[in-house]
């Protein structure tokens, strides 16, 4: 499953499932380091790791978006 970094608060991260939207609370303990707002991880039977591919298709995603938004205010 597939999950992205919606916040940390303290020593807890909000995980949010990018299929079903559903949300868990890790330990920031339990992934890897360095991570931030929109960072992607994989969980795996063993933890977590890093999804770089698509962490920067979703940001291309979103920045693509958010020009179209701005052209459309011209």
């Amino acid at each position: 499953m597939k999950y992205a970094v919606d916040r940390i608060e303290d020593d807890i991260v909000v995980l949010e499932n990018i299929t079903s939207g559903d949300i868990i609370n890790e330990n920031i303990k339990k992934l890897p380091k360095n991570i931030k707002e929109g960072t992607i991880l994989i969980k795996k039977d063993n933890g977590y790791s890093l999804d770089l591919n698509t962490e920067k298709e979703r940001r291309d995603d979103f920045r693509s978006r958010l020009e179209r938004l701005k052209n459309l205010k011209k």
